[in-house]
């Protein structure tokens, strides 16, 4: 059960059920969206900051 939860997890479907609930306005769709992508470039570009040691 435990590592059925997890691949679930991982795979993002818990995060898409509760997406999917109610509905999403597009242009609260495009804001979310938005944030997530900033969210992964940041720490993406800390990721980097830190192996390069800049």
């Amino acid at each position: 059960m435990r590592a059925m939860k997890k691949k679930l997890q991982r795979e993002g479907i818990f995060k898409e059920m509760k997406q999917r609930r109610a509905y999403e306005k597009p242009s609260e769709k495009k804001a979310r969206l938005l944030n997530e992508c900033t969210r992964r470039y940041k720490k993406m570009l800390r990721k980097k900051i830190e192996i390069q040691g800049y």
